[in-house]
């Protein structure tokens, strides 16, 4: 390694040795090595982790080398161990070997700490775990030799004593975990790690068995050993091949099924043709090796992804099957038949066969199938699978065979019966004949029916290896190694089918009686028509059957896809009884939780608590359902009263007021809310627990108005009335006893006032207790003592402490007790003698001593007692930040949710998180905060306009922290902080606030080992030291009242006990680790980028955050190495180091940028359990509590498998921003709540969907990763990871007790991006092999509900689209053909549609997405709530934006599909506030939207026209207005949604940018958004991708523009009534002509423009000269009239665009030619023209007057209160306080 491009190299510790060298001796060097969690080079370190006994014996079991044979050639030290034994035979690197040490060490001391009773020695490792663990990671291995019917190379016997096998044990554990941890990309291959560690193990078995080798005659050695040996000779062969087959994709853009990708190198080793082929030591002249097509290569194994939409009938066959079935049976039934029902008519013997064609067509779609099996599969098939391509030919043989017999035997029957007039017994046979072989054919569906009732037993059929199965099975599929076992248990099963069935039967119902029944009446009516007097010359003579087809083609397009509507609306229903189940939404707010609160504590000790771990019996959970009966309706009181020194309270305290002081460290309460939030401890010896005061207020008034009430009841009467309400219990004796110590905590200890109040209150005292207060005393004189408290509490915490005042207020108090408080009355004398009076003077003048100022914990105390004696009903809006009440109401319902027992930190799982990290923000610099857009809005001013309240919180902290001195400090001032740049960039989607987020696991975990760990001295000691610590507040705060500094328990808990801090801090160390993955930290450091910087300071900052990175090293002349490299913050030597760096065969990135970043840094992570989270997540502490319950649920069974996935909620932070990103976090937060929850429970199909799950750590290493990477068709990684658990016979639940915050898109642009890369996405996956196995190898009821929530989803948006084109093509064919009008007596026709309308139109606004919607909110805020967040989202114009994102999925998806071009998006995860202009908003969406608007817009038009029906205009309104919604929807959103979209004058200089645009020419290096030629080439990309299917498709779409032209010329007066074709013919001339004057004024421009000016004006003048003689000519002349003009114009016009869309599929021949230039002039003019129509209602609207948009825009923050308007206006006033 010569020179690195980081001019300053990382720091090389102490200790190590760089690859290569020999490590230093022992003694060498002062420093310690670096370590990652756990010193494991040096056991006797002085490391927290290192006083667990079973880390220790898991670093003694790894060095008992004992006496195994020592590798050759290097000397043997006595401190290595097993892996360093590995490391030499075979090769391994050093770093591999580190990294993998810590990982084993840290996962068996992990197991060890889990067991259920301690074994007897604590200081061996377990060999029972060793072996559990071995089982478990290598299950996929054993699985693959199974298949394969190879032995497996583990040689232990699984026999109990077999005791002496811990080391055997170890050793295959290690050496499957070095050769995962250095296959780099090989891991995403699992089966290619399996066939390496296969031979490896045998080479590995001989050594131990000491076999020689009979070649030398010495001991066996590997065939791969040497330095770096299994990277250079194993790693680096495949992954070059993998290489060569990426280049050849031409960055995806080769057609998939050119070249193989991870999954079909993965599947080569899925037959045993690899042993036969590659060998061992792997053979590199192998054909899998071959790239050249000369040679014989391998080609695509297990499956080919060609692309086009068959791939959605094949993959989803039996689907179709039965829609187009049931359709012709529907169809044949309503044409026959008069009757109402179809049962009736079903009783007919001729309509009973005639529904039997059915069985033909079912024989003819199997026939397509086999049809489009061969034509896309037939490259699989080559010398080594000739099986594949037997069965192939045999299965198309057959299934023509039964179309054929289904037809003879068919025509058998009706010949018959024609013959004999009747059913005669001979045609009755004939018919059963048919039956018979019906019944043969559907046989194999009847057995399959059998096995989904019965799942086991095909589960059985499919996982066992046995080869007469094979053979059984041959026939029906091929044999795969995944997607075997799939059938779920029987509860599961009747769940989803009961679901799918109600679904089904709706669906049909409906079809039959409102779609298909109403249109065979106008259907007969039509073709019945005769003598048609079409309007234009008509080809098909005097038949109407193509009008008929036009006519149910939107009907039959709606059957097709409203299978979706129905599973909305029932999936709404089903999740909304599942939700009510789990108990969501029963604490919506905070008022519930007031009156929950007591129970709420003893949830929080049941759920979160440990308790000691019972045997899950039955009798133990049936307990456990009781209790949490108990807690959540407060049954029998099962909470004790928390009385204030219970440990219970003391640990419920703490836990609560962490949170509290968390949501404080946020700045989302104010410092005044987390008194009142707060539980304080008890100081002034009050004998119940001090409930936080938001509890108490108004209780005392109560209890008050109650004594007044009942003055003369007795004592016992009256106190169990007050005692009915435990809050005012609590608030009663907490005000006495406060009364009671602060008047004699102020009046002077010795003086005679003092001794008075003493004997007051001893007198009070005594009263109480014989239960005779209200005999001695005047109740009704409560209420003036009462005012009389209340303003000497005022008094006291009031700053200025008047001593006047408060003698003032004691005498005065001191008067009303002695004469009107008791009963008897007593003379002076009376009162010297019991104590109560002094001689003389006026008392309390001299006897008023009040404490010191610096008491914070008194005057805290007086606040909290003014709080409970004057507090009425204002304490309900606190905390008043919205998002405060959200978390908290949240929190609180969950623990009343139904999550399993959280075990001891010790105990617990480990898990890491794992986040991949590219170039994004990490903090918001200064300058970002501060630059102003061309708006004049900085981010700083929206940032505290948006969030005000959180703006002033945070402002206060800074003066009470003296970090500011006034609070409208100017923001320059400010932005220096660096407080105020986390601030921010905490409110925006930033590395940040994802790593503050998924630190508070950290936190949490310290926390709850303490709790678990700590003696109630510990407890007392911590509280106390709070206490202080919060009473010790800030010198530097200002205002009335002080408020001293909050201190969360992980500043407070290290002056406690050093040593439980140690222990803490190493317990939390060995559960959780974060890792980011910064693919180019590396690069950032070198380019001095301040990302680097930042990303260092979250290191210094977070203990338990490391950084993984690629490192590229040059080494020579265009040569570099590539390295895997963990590094982490080393708070000893106060900087960044350097703690794993493996080496990688070459650059990281062969597939998707993400997951191939995601796999590089997997290798760093822990556990058992890795969550993934992304760059826009955020987390909250008091979630990061319930993560030991979350991972407790991987231990349960979820029908007959136990998790591989668990799903977590996810709350959208991003929705109060605009109404944008309220439509766009409301839909998502239904997708992410209740339809996850459905796909979980019943139908028992939730994949993985992003982020935040937690995923099976060990799971998921052996079987390919957690994302899959193949370029381009796992465009959208997470959900192949999904895809693949299931395959593999994982289970994705989903839970709700838990959440993480999510970011989305805010702004249209970013939100149609977004749209656009998941539509491609989904548009990838129907060609992928994932989702044909999973159509396939799914029962029917389970491939159903993943269809429609997957591709079938975008499948049926694009549907609906093409039924609005469908139906408006269809009426304007009608119209022009003159049909429509001669059928107009039958006013059938239009009732027949209005049922297809009405559906069609219903989906299009949004409203079956908005179900789910509704339904959620219902559940979660309450029905009336969610009607009215509905009902403003329209007047917000929702539907506008449902049906424009319907358009830009639709558009996707289907270009995705036919031609390719997904790619990612990035959408840039800013805040949007700035206007975009008319020419970003063209580019983006002219062909997406505009263009389709403006073709649907002038089909309505020409129809409004022409048609006869538009002359009743009601008629016309009902048929098109959800089709004018639609244009009017998609040409308008992207300005509606626009801030400052309609201002006259920005609309003006838009016109003038978006001409300036159209016209600049550009040069080589001109991007799109410069030039219009560069964007209108970079638009066709995709044609130049695709291929002649896609190419031929598009042709035919585009012929449609030229029916405008056919239909309109006749109706033009020119044409003098002829139907003539000649008509038609001559109209083509108009075409040329123009054309020709193009062609010819582009000529004279391009030659006399420059210089001869004067020509090119003649030129012009000529052509406007003739063009106006032509027209007088021909209005004199013929019968052409001036309205024809406009009217040809809409036939020209379009054929026009339809030439140049043809021109553009033909490019490659034209553009050699001169016609190109001519192509590109015209293209150009015709996005000018739809330039102006686009921008024409902008203009009109922008004319008008007002502020409307805006309202619309930004309505909900409005509704909050905020001050938008400023924004977009970009007044900047200052934000005062």
């Amino acid at each position: 390694m010569s020179h690195r491009r980081n001019p300053n190299p990382p720091f090389n510790p102490a200790g190590r040795a760089r690859p290569g060298q020999p490590p230093p001796p022992p003694g060498g060097g002062n420093q310690e090595p670096t370590y990652n969690i756990i010193p494991v080079h040096n056991v006797r370190a002085d490391h927290p982790s290192l006083r667990f006994p079973e880390v220790r014996a898991a670093c003694a079991a790894l060095r008992s080398v004992g006496d195994l044979r020592r590798p050759p050639g290097t000397p043997w030290r006595p401190e290595y161990d097993l892996l360093d034994w590995l490391r030499l035979f075979f090769g391994f690197q050093e770093d591999n070997v580190r990294n993998q040490r810590e990982h084993l060490v840290l996962h068996l001391a992990n197991l060890q700490m889990r067991l259920a009773s301690q074994p007897d020695n604590m200081e061996a490792l377990e060999v029972t775990l060793v072996r559990r663990f071995r089982k478990k990671l290598l299950r996929n291995y054993t699985l693959w030799c199974s298949y394969l019917g190879r032995k497996s190379n583990v040689w232990i016997s699984d026999r109990r004593e077999a005791v002496s096998y811990l080391q055997r044990e170890l050793l295959y554990v290690s050496l499957y975990l070095l050769v995962w941890g250095e296959s780099a990309n090989l891991r995403f291959m699992p089966e290619c790690i399996c066939y390496i560690f296969h031979n490896m193990a045998m080479e590995m078995n001989k050594i131990l068995e000491d076999y020689i080798d009979p070649n030398t005659g010495q001991p066996v050695l590997p065939s791969v050993s040497g330095e770096n040996a299994f990277l250079k000779q194993v790693v680096e062969p495949i992954y070059k091949t993998i290489r060569k087959e990426v280049n050849e994709s031409k960055n995806g853009t080769a057609p998939h099924s050119a070249w193989r990708n991870y999954d079909d190198i993965n599947e080569y080793f899925w037959s045993g043709r690899c042993f036969k082929k590659l060998g061992w030591p792997i053979d590199r002249g192998s054909s899998f090796f071959a790239s050249d097509e000369r040679r014989y290569r391998v080609g695509k194994t297990g499956f080919v992804e060609k692309r086009t939409f068959w791939n959605l009938f094949r993959s989803f066959d039996r689907l179709w099957v039965m829609l187009v079935l049931f359709l012709q049976a529907a169809i044949i039934v309503a044409w026959d038949t008069d009757k109402k029902y179809p049962w009736e008519a079903l009783k007919s013997r001729d309509l009973q066969v005639k529904v039997l064609t059915i069985f033909m067509t079912w024989s003819g779609m199997r026939f397509l199938q086999s049809l489009l099996d061969a034509g896309m599969q037939h490259r699989l098939v080559s010398r080594e699978t000739m099986l594949l391509g037997v069965r192939m030919v045999m299965k198309t043989v057959v299934a023509g065979a039964w179309v054929i017999a289904f037809g003879v035997f068919y025509g058998r029957i009706w010949s018959k019966r024609n013959a004999d007039k009747r059913w005669s017994q001979e045609a009755n046979r004939r018919l059963v004949n048919f039956l018979e072989l019906a019944g043969v054919f559907v046989l194999p569906e009847l057995l399959g029916l059998a096995l989904m009732i019965i799942p086991w037993i095909q589960n059985f059929l499919e996982e066992t290896n046995w080869r007469i199965f094979h053979l059984f099975t041959w026939w029906f599929q091929s044999r795969i190694f995944v997607g075997r076992g799939l059938r779920e248990g029987v509860v599961d099963n009747v769940k989803y089918s009961l679901f799918w069935l109600l679904v089904i039967a709706t669906k049909f119902l409906f079809s039959y009686f409102l779609q298909i029944k109403p249109m065979i009446q106008p259907t007969k009516q039509l073709l019945e028509l005769r003598n048609v007097k079409y309007e234009w010359h008509q080809f098909f003579g005097n038949s109407n059957r193509f009008a008929v087809g036009l006519l149910w083609f939107p009907v039959v397009l709606i059957y097709l896809m409203d299978l979706q509507i129905w599973y909305s609306i029932y999936s709404s229903f089903v999740g909304a009884a599942v939700g009510l189940l789990d108990h969501l939404g029963e604490i919506r707010n905070l008022e519930q939780l007031r009156l929950r609160f007591q129970f709420f504590a003893s949830a929080v000790q049941f759920n979160l608590m440990p308790e000691e771990q019972l045997l899950r019996t039955i009798g133990n959970k049936f307990e456990d359902f009781l209790h949490r009966l108990k807690l959540r309706y407060g049954l029998g009181k099962p909470y004790q009263k928390f009385e204030p020194n219970q440990i219970e309270a003391l640990r419920f305290a703490l836990l609560w007021n962490e949170i509290i002081t968390i949501l404080r460290e946020e700045d989302i309460v104010s410092d005044r809310e987390v008194e009142l939030l707060e539980i304080p401890r008890s100081a002034w010896s009050v004998r119940v627990i001090s409930w936080p005061c938001f509890l108490l207020c108004n209780e005392l008034l109560i209890a008050l108005g109650q004594a007044k009430e009942l003055a003369d009841a007795p004592d016992r009467w009256l106190w169990h009335k007050i005692c009915k309400n435990e809050y005012r219990r609590c608030a009663v004796i907490e005000a006495y006893d406060s009364v009671k110590h602060l008047l004699l905590e102020i009046v002077k200890v010795n003086s005679k006032e003092h001794s008075i109040l003493t004997v007051l209150f001893q007198e009070m005292d005594h009263s109480i207790e014989v239960e005779k207060f209200t005999k001695l005393f005047k109740l009704s004189v409560l209420p003036k003592i009462h005012d009389q408290l209340s303003k000497l509490a005022e008094v006291l915490k009031d700053s200025t402490k008047d001593l006047d005042k408060i003698v003032h207020t004691l005498q005065a108090l001191y008067e009303i007790a002695i004469r009107d408080f008791f009963i008897e009355r007593r003379n002076n004398e009376q009162l010297k003698e019991d104590g109560l009076a002094s001689g003389g003077g006026l008392l309390f003048v001299d006897a008023v001593g009040l404490p010191d100022p610096s008491n914070k914990k008194f005057y805290r105390q007086v606040r909290r007692l003014h709080t409970i004696l004057t507090s009425r009903d204002s304490m309900h809006d606190v905390p008043s930040n919205v998002e405060a009440r959200r978390r908290i109401s949240f929190f609180s319902n969950s623990l009343f949710m139904k999550m399993p027992h959280a075990p001891q930190v010790e105990k617990m799982l480990g898990f890491s998180v794992l986040t991949p990290y590219y170039n994004e923000e990490v903090v918001y610099s200064k300058e970002q905060l501060l630059k102003k857009n061309e708006d004049g809005v900085c981010t700083l001013f929206y940032l505290k306009t948006v969030y005000p309240d959180e703006w002033k919180y945070f402002i206060e902290r800074m003066l009470r922290e003296g970090k500011v001195k006034k609070a409208d400090e100017d923001d320059e001032t400010m932005a220096k902080l660096r407080d105020l740049r986390l601030w921010a960039s905490y409110r925006g989607q930033t590395l940040a606030r994802t790593v503050r987020g998924m630190m508070y696991y950290y936190r949490a975990l310290k926390m709850l080992a303490f709790l678990d760990s700590a003696s109630e001295v510990e407890i007392r000691e911590l509280v106390k030291r709070l206490d202080l610590a919060g009473h010790n507040g800030s010198e530097n705060s200002s205002g009335a009242e002080d408020y001293p500094s909050f201190q969360s328990f992980s500043t407070s808990i290290s002056p406690v006990n050093i040593l439980s801090e140690d222990h803490i801090a190493g317990t939390a160390a060995m559960k959780y680790i974060y890792v980011v993955a910064c693919q180019i930290y590396g690069s950032q450091k070198a380019d001095k980028d301040n990302r680097a910087e930042e990303i260092l300071n979250l290191m210094k900052n977070n203990e338990a955050l490391r950084v993984a990175y690629v490192d590229e090293v040059s080494t020579g002349r265009d040569e570099k190495e590539y390295y895997s490299v963990l590094v982490k913050y080393d708070r000893q030597r106060q900087k960044e180091v350097e703690l794993y760096r493996v080496q990688l065969p070459g650059p990281l990135k062969l597939g998707e940028g993400k997951p191939e970043n995601q796999n590089h840094a997997l290798i760093f992570t822990r556990g058992d359990a890795v969550q993934t989270t992304d760059m826009n997540q955020d987390n909250y502490f008091e979630e990061a509590l319930k993560m030991r319950n979350l991972l407790e649920e991987f231990k349960t069974y979820y029908g007959i498998r136990k998790p591989t996935i668990l799903g977590v909620r996810e709350h959208i932070f991003t929705g109060s921003v605009s109404s944008l990103a309220w439509f766009m976090s409301a839909q998502e937060t239904s997708f992410v709540t209740l339809g996850q929850r459905v796909l979980a429970n019943p139908l028992k199909v939730r994949m993985h969907y992003g982020h935040p799950d937690v995923f099976d750590r060990f799971w998921f290493l052996s079987r390919g990763g957690i994302s899959k990477a193949s370029r381009v068709i796992n465009i959208s990684e997470d959900i192949f990871a999904g895809f693949n658990c299931t395959l593999r016979g994982g289970n994705v639940t989903h839970h709700e007790y838990i959440q993480v915050g999510k970011g989305r898109d805010v702004g249209l642009n970013q939100i149609s991006m977004f749209e656009a890369k998941v539509s491609g996405g989904n548009g990838e996956q129907v060609l992928s092999r994932d989702v044909y196995r999973l159509g396939h190898r799914l029962d029917f009821f389970r491939m159903l509900s993943f269809f429609y929530t997957t591709v079938g989803f975008f499948f049926n948006t694009m549907m609906v689209i093409l039924t609005v084109y469908a139906f408006l093509w269809g009426r304007l064919y009608l119209c022009l053909s003159g049909l429509e009008g001669a059928a107009a007596s039958n006013s059938n026709n239009n009732k027949a549609l209005g049922a297809i309308l009405n559906q069609q139109f219903i989906i299009q606004l949004g409203l079956f997405t908005a179900l789910p919607m509704i339904v959620e909110n219902s559940l979660e805020h309450g029905f009336l709530q969610a009607i009215w967040d509905f009902l403003t989202m329209q007047l917000q114009l929702s539907s506008v934006f449902y049906t424009f994102s319907m358009g830009t999925r639709a558009h996707y998806f289907g270009r995705t599909v036919l031609h390719g071009g997904a790619k990612y998006r990035p959408t840039g995860r800013g805040f949007v506030v700035e206007h975009k202009s008319f020419a970003e908003n063209y580019r983006l969406y002219a062909r997406s939207h505009f263009v389709k608007a403006i073709e649907l817009g002038l089909i309505l038009t020409v129809y409004a026209l022409q048609s006869t029906i538009s002359k009743n205009t009601f008629t016309y309104i009902a048929l098109t207005i959800s089709s004018w919604f639609l244009v009017v929807s998609w040409v308008m959103a992207p300005f509606l949604f626009n801030p400052l979209g309609f201002d006259w004058l920005k609309t003006v200089y838009d016109f003038d940018d978006f001409m300036n645009w159209i016209w600049f020419r550009g040069g080589v290096f001109t991007k799109a958004e410069e030039s219009w030629e560069v964007w209108w080439n970079e638009e066709q990309d995709h044609l130049r991708t695709t291929g002649l299917w896609g190419k031929l498709v598009e042709v035919i779409l585009d012929l449609r523009f030229f029916f405008f032209q056919y239909g309109v010329v006749y109706q033009l007066g020119i044409s003098a009534g002829s139907k003539s074709i000649a008509v038609y013919l001559l109209s083509w001339i108009c075409i040329f002509v123009a054309f020709g004057v193009q062609v010819l004024i582009s000529h004279a421009r391009n030659k006399y423009a420059a210089r001869e000016h004067i020509y090119y004006r003649l030129v012009q003048f000529l052509v406007i000269t003739l063009g106006i003689l032509v027209l007088v000519s021909l209005l004199k002349f013929t019968q052409f009239k001036l309205v024809d003009i406009f009217t040809s114009l809409l036939a020209f016009l379009p054929t026009g665009w339809g030439l140049i869309l043809l021109a553009q599929v033909l490019r490659p021949i034209l553009q050699r030619t001169r016609i190109w230039d001519s192509v590109v002039s015209v293209a150009r003019l015709y996005d000018i023209m739809f330039g102006v129509i686009v921008m024409a209602p902008v203009a009109v609207l922008s004319w008008m007057p007002g502020s409307m948009q805006t309202q619309i825009l930004f309505n909900q923050a409005f509704s909050r209160g905020l001050r938008i308007s400023q924004i977009v206006t970009a007044k900047q006033s200052k934000v005062h306080l």
